[in-house]
């Protein structure tokens, strides 16, 4: 009776021991070797870790792993492992033709064996046959958990070189997350604007992307290709005059920062309605920013003017601000008590050196806290001494 109760309780730790190995051998394969070092599941994929990690070095496998995935192969001879093993070794001895047909029959026995398109993805790329690297770089990023996000920026180097751009192109045509993800990575340095634009396929709604690629040239300074790019992904019909985009709060699918950035927190709300109006509840609780948007002005003088209506006698509390993006100096304020009480608009120069500015509603906060409810409409932005 003792011998069956201890019988049972040893298959049980055996059970919970596998099931423990294989479900973190893939994605922890440490964690799944603390649990069962000699499980082949943790051997094969530890040792496997390894030689990634070895690759990215661009070091040498060393005897002792290739040993613990042999062992692995020993112990699961009817699995992919052996001829992963093999296929390694033909690499190390030079021989990518035989560790070819390795990782195919590797892949042969387990189609959904991410170790075997690794290493067939590396075999391709190294020999110049980008198309079926590709390929399988493509497969794998389905079948690794967040695969698409983390291989993208290794999918996205290849769109540099114009030998690979075609092949990258028919892939992202067949899988359009793909296309995204490696975009996205490509947008974040401005250095790839063309490139990217170059790469994108035929676009209906504003891509993800944009968003990344605009902030990127924002960053990097270039206000004017920021706003011409942003024109042309969000389908902005081009109006040169219009120096402040949707004066008249009729709404717009276009991203910021070109367009207006309204916030509803703890701060206030700022929300567009109907006729043209921007409405404007300020808690008056805390300093910050209710509307704003980047503009791109040439150097000369501008008019701001506005109609202001509501709760005028507590609407010193908000003012219009511009400021030179990236110097963070003020060139123009403009409070709305006295944009309402006096009908006053404000009028500023822009200097030279002044790339791109920030336009904002901003409020401050009073000793007092009180409550600020009103609307702005008409909002015109002009330069003064313009043609016609």
């Amino acid at each position: 009776m003792i011998l069956a109760v201890a019988a049972t309780l040893l298959a049980a730790v055996v059970v919970v021991r596998n099931a423990a190995v294989l479900q973190f051998a893939e994605s922890e394969p440490k964690r799944a070797a603390a649990v069962w070092a000699a499980h082949p599941s943790s051997e094969v994929w530890l040792g496997l870790t390894e030689i990634g990690l070895t690759a990215r070095k661009r070091g040498s496998v060393s005897a002792a792993t290739l040993s613990r995935i042999r062992d692995a192969a020993v112990k699961s001879p009817l699995s992919p492992e052996p001829y992963l093993v093999r296929g390694v070794e033909a690499q190390l001895a030079n021989d990518p033709e035989q560790a070819r047909r390795a990782f195919l029959a590797a892949k042969l026995r387990d189609g959904r064996s991410i170790p075997a398109r690794y290493f067939l993805a590396e075999l391709y790329f190294r020999k110049g046959d980008v198309s079926h690297g590709l390929r399988e770089i493509a497969l794998l990023a389905r079948m690794v958990p967040s695969g698409t996000a983390s291989l993208a920026p290794y999918i996205a180097t290849y769109a540099k070189n114009p030998r690979t751009r075609p092949e990258l192109q028919a892939l992202f045509r067949s899988d359009p997350m793909l296309e995204n993800a490696a975009l996205t990575a490509l947008a974040t340095d401005a250095a790839n604007t063309d490139l990217v634009l170059d790469l994108a396929g035929p676009r209906g709604a504003t891509p993800a992307w944009t968003t990344t690629l605009i902030d990127s040239l924002v960053r990097a300074g270039q206000y004017g290709k920021a706003r011409a790019v942003w024109a042309k992904l969000a389908h902005v019909p081009g109006n040169p005059d219009a120096l402040l985009f949707d004066a008249q709060f009729q709404g717009s699918p276009a991203p910021g920062p070109f367009n207006w950035t309204l916030v509803s927190s703890t701060l206030g709300l700022a929300e567009r309605q109907p006729g043209g109006r921007l409405h404007v509840l300020y808690y008056g609780q805390d300093d910050g920013v209710l509307a704003s948007q980047l503009l791109v002005l040439p150097a000369g003088r501008y008019r701001l003017a506005m109609r202001v209506a509501g709760d005028i006698n507590h609407a010193g509390a908000l003012r219009w601000t511009v400021t030179c993006q990236g110097s963070n100096s003020v060139i123009a304020s403009l409070p709305l008590g006295d944009a309402a009480r006096l009908g006053k608009g404000l009028t500023f120069d822009v200097p030279a050196g002044c790339a791109a500015q920030s336009f904002a509603l901003t409020g401050h906060a009073p000793e007092i806290v009180q409550q600020t409810d009103l609307t702005i409409s008409g909002l015109q932005l002009t330069r003064e001494g313009a043609d016609g």
